[in-house]
């Protein structure tokens, strides 16, 4: 089992050089800019400010790793579809991410969308990039605390699937960050697939 209470953070990548290459199972996040990812790290840790909340998206310009009981690594993708961010910014992410998608290092991809809204473009070309490595897959429809009717809940749930072209094995999981929604469920997937790649 991971003590998610003993998490540090380790390095910031900016070139394949730079990503820990040690055989430990690789969980990576991926999701929009104002989309609430470091919040949900955050709330999967159980700690308040450990991966950084910005008031301005487009905060995490690298790869960012957090070594999880020595066991694992959080990665924290920069997030994608700020506006405000140079062409030449954006493609240097996109070669970064390109790189570490190559890699062969991926354990298990988290990308996190808004539940309220349906997946724009940036969201399918990510969900597209997470299934082209054939690794455990899962996507968190999070701010699930502003959608008050289970009706409505359900039916942008079936937008996002449809939307993302998702697999059936593909599971999307309603989270809030906020109240800690969905929380458990994230966490036995997290545990699994680090327990598969240490067996």
């Amino acid at each position: 089992m991971l003590n998610l209470h003993n998490a540090e953070f380790i390095r910031s990548a900016v070139k394949q050089s730079d990503f820990p290459d040690d055989n430990l199972p690789q969980i990576v996040f991926a999701g929009k800019s104002n989309v609430g990812k470091s919040s949900t790290i955050n709330k999967l840790l159980g700690r308040k400010n450990f991966a950084r909340v910005g008031n301005q998206p487009g905060k995490t310009v690298h790869i960012n790793f957090f070594e999880i009981d020595k066991k694992a690594y959080f990665v924290d993708l920069p997030g994608y579809g700020y506006a405000k961010v140079s062409k030449s910014e954006r493609d240097r992410w996109g070669k970064l991410i390109d790189t570490y998608f190559s890699s062969g290092l991926i354990t298990l991809g988290i990308q996190i969308v808004d539940m309220r809204h349906k997946p724009t473009k940036d969201d399918q070309t990510m969900a597209r990039w997470f299934l082209s490595t054939e690794m455990p897959f899962i996507v968190i429809a999070n701010k699930l605390d502003k959608l008050r009717r289970k009706s409505e809940r359900e039916e942008n749930i079936k937008v996002i699937r449809e939307t993302l072209l998702l697999p059936d094995d593909v599971p999307v999981i309603a989270f809030s960050a906020e109240k800690g929604d969905g929380k458990e469920e994230v966490l036995e997937i997290i545990q699994k697939a680090a327990e598969m790649q240490e067996a």
